[in-house]
């Protein structure tokens, strides 16, 4: 922080437009509320424009309503809160609603807010797309930088899970995309693959840059001891706990959990332990109700969130085929940043696969019997320290520490003296 704070980011203005913001605990909320509160304590004067706290649950937060306009003051920046669509079963066209209505209510907001201020950097987050044409307009007028953040290519994403079907709907999706995507001066993203996608619409490689999604290793660590949520829980200390805790939705694979759940219920000994809110949430309270090896809670405390990653014995990460490479998942550094061994479903050759190589178990994405195996099979043996010591290696390599800086100087120099990743420049020269 010292280094960036040296090149002078005080007094400078940034708008931050996206759908989800602190105080949301998972997905893109989490992130993006870190890099508002980040640009704030370094002086940056910054304003956002979101909705209310909604996600994972689709609904919001308590103190929060998703009908109605508001401003308040979060870690150092001034969010305005604008209305959205919200309905706890968000599937189908409904998945379409909350993003487009947010659209139509903020793009005044942003307009105002861009045009007023006059901002350096106008800071777009997708998901979502849709707000985009509002706030490259705003910016040209104010002659402010553009910078795209992508957590998840949502278009892609939208058709790989079944949200939209093909046809027109496809080709004029694909074509906004494509044209939104190479509007922005830069575009950062969390993974290689996703780079070499976006360089794919069209985007030049020296204005993408690869940042990661971080975890903050000082606060998640492997815990010296049994985690004190063993005894809270009423777990005994024999049982070996498979853990999965973030958006119970549908890109996230959880049937595949249900169906691994169902394999192993001749096993006393293994426990699925599920915590989060979102879409799914019905199908793991009905699998939880008739099976007895699955315990269903809600998101834990921010303040304790190391001890409850700590529950695992095994962390299982599951992802449905169709969207691989579309996203990395957020909750894996949390994951790696415990120590505990990881599960995940990744095909060979994914980045997923790529990265967690030498560190955890892969099975075929949709293998619910190789799924169940491998759980199996970690649970009657011990864990290798050459695997748990490289789950703590690509921790570090996550630092928060590192890795919310380089953000920031994406986001406030437009040149930052980092080059394009090589994948990105090898598929812009074809």
């Amino acid at each position: 922080m010292a280094e960036l704070a040296a090149a002078q980011p005080r007094n400078k203005r940034v708008v931050v437009y996206g759908i989800n913001y602190a105080p949301e605990m998972a997905g893109c909320g989490r992130y993006t509320g870190e890099i508002g509160a980040h640009l704030a304590a370094l002086g940056c004067e910054v304003c956002v424009v979101s909705t209310p706290p909604h996600y994972p649950g689709w609904r919001a937060l308590n103190g929060y309503s998703g009908s109605r306009w508001t401003r308040e003051i979060v870690a150092g920046a001034e969010v305005y809160r604008c209305p959205l669509y919200l309905n706890p079963d968000m599937r189908g066209f409904r998945r379409l609603l909350a993003p487009l209505t947010f659209a139509l209510s903020s793009a005044p907001v942003a307009l105002w807010q861009i045009l007023r201020r006059r901002p350096d950097v106008v800071l777009v987050v997708e998901p979502t797309l849709f707000v985009a044409p509002a706030a490259l307009l705003a910016a040209k007028l104010a002659g402010a930088r553009t910078v795209l953040q992508v957590q998840d290519l949502e278009v892609e994403a939208a058709f790989a899970v079944g949200h939209l079907g093909g046809g027109l709907l496809s080709r004029v999706a694909l074509g906004f995309d494509r044209a939104m995507a190479r509007a922005f001066g830069r575009v950062a993203t969390i993974s290689n693959r996703m780079a070499e996608k976006i360089a794919a619409k069209g985007v030049h490689a020296d204005r993408i840059q690869v940042i990661r999604n971080w975890v903050d290793v000082d606060q998640i660590r492997p815990l010296s001891g049994p985690s004190p949520y063993r005894q809270e829980l009423g777990i005994a200390e024999d049982r070996f706990v498979a853990l999965y805790s973030g958006n119970l939705g549908v890109k996230q694979g959880l049937r595949l959990v249900i169906e691994a759940a169902e394999r192993l219920a001749d096993d006393p000994r293994i426990l699925f332990v599920v915590a989060g809110e979102g879409p799914m949430k019905p199908a793991v309270e009905e699998a939880a109700a008739r099976l007895p090896n699955i315990r269903l809670l809600p998101f834990q405390p921010e303040a304790r969130f190391s001890d409850f990653l700590g529950l695992a014995d095994l962390h299982v990460l599951p992802q449905e085929k169709d969207a691989a490479d579309l996203l990395l998942p957020s909750k894996l550094g949390g994951m790696l940043a415990s120590g505990r061994r990881i599960v995940a479903t990744a095909e060979a050759g994914t980045e997923l696969a790529d990265f967690l190589a030498g560190s955890c178990s892969l099975t075929p994405p949709g293998d619910a019997a190789a799924l169940a195996d491998a759980i199996r099979t970690s649970a009657h043996e011990s864990p290798e320290p050459s695997r748990t010591a490289r789950r703590l290696q690509l921790a570090a390599s996550l630092s928060k520490a590192v890795l919310i800086d380089r953000f920031a100087a994406a986001v406030l120099f437009e040149d930052d003296g980092r080059a394009a990743h090589p994948a990105v420049q090898a598929e812009a020269a074809e």
